[in-house]
Order: structure tokens, then sequence, then C-alpha cells
């Protein structure tokens, strides 16, 4: 099977389970989600929508936390980010699209201490490409693959959540 037949909501539904499988067994309060723009933020609210949080997904834009300004710019549509909770000493599940070498999730979990000190962050990825310059891997995972260098991979939606695979630009 091809990366872009994958049944993306049977993935972020099998997520889902296994994250409520770890609250329950760790016995902590309701943990408080938040996804990286764009496609984390459509996982999360799908996650939301599984646990039944109404307030839905916080919303990260991780654009001045990057660390690679000088090889790719600033968009020139930075929109900022959306937390409508409070992070001190709340348990966080941090949602992404796909981890790849790891600095994202750091420029994300920067912003988050920005914010406050969340007595945890537990991190939930779709797609793991295991090309880490940083030693960051997710608590829960949908699938790990392999996408050779000069392909890329992004997921598009809201609806429907589909991957894409493309050419890179790197």
């Amino acid at each position: 099977m091809k990366i872009t037949d994958l049944n993306v909501d049977e993935l972020i539904t099998t997520m889902g389970y296994e994250l409520i499988d770890k609250q329950n067994s760790n016995k902590r309060k309701r943990a408080k989600v938040i996804g990286i723009k764009t496609g984390g933020v459509w996982i999360a609210d799908k996650i939301c929508k599984m646990l039944d949080i109404s307030e839905g997904p916080g919303q990260l834009n991780i654009a001045y936390y990057r660390d690679d300004f000088d090889k790719i710019g600033l968009h020139p549509k930075v929109e900022p980010s959306k937390l409508n909770f409070e992070i001190e000493n709340q348990h966080i599940i941090l949602v992404d699209d796909v981890i790849f070498t790891g600095r994202t999730i750091r420029a994300a979990m920067n912003e988050i201490f920005d914010f406050g000190r969340p007595q945890s962050i537990t991190l939930m990825c779709l797609i793991d490409r295991e090309k880490r310059e940083l030693p960051i891997n997710p608590d829960i995972l949908g699938l790990k693959v392999f996408i050779p260098n000069k392909k890329d991979i992004k997921l598009t939606g809201p609806s429907p959540l589909k991957l894409e695979l493309f050419d890179t630009k790197r």
C-alpha cells in the first residue's frame, strides 16, 4: 500500500485510543491538547472530539521559534498561537503531523514553556520519518515510514485528511 492511500482517520482513531489507555493507566487529571499548525491542529481537533474536550485544542505557530530562519526565512503571514487555557502545571498532549529532525518539536516546547511550566508533555505524531537531529521521539505514533531524502510528506486537509508526497526543496 502506498502511503498516500493510508486511511488517516483510522490512524488518528488508533492514536486516540492509545492516548485514552495511557491517560487511564496514569490516573492523571485531564490533559490539555495543543496542535502545531497546521496539520497538528487538524489532528488535535479530532483527538479533542474523541476525548470529549469541549474547549478544543490550543494552536501553536512556531514560526518565531524556528532555528532555520537563515535558510527558509519567515513566512510572510504569521498568525499568533492561540491557547485558550493555562499551561502551568497541566498535562499537555502536543500533536504534530510529521516528525522528522525533531526541530519543530523543540521549537514547540520552547514556546509552550514561554506560556508556563507544564507538569508533563506527551508527544503524539501521525508520521515518523526517523531522521532525527535532536533526541526527541513521539510517545504516541501513527506510523513510521521511510521516505527518500528527495521527497517530503505533508498532511493535507482539513477535510478529508490525506497524506501527500512531493519533491523536496532541500
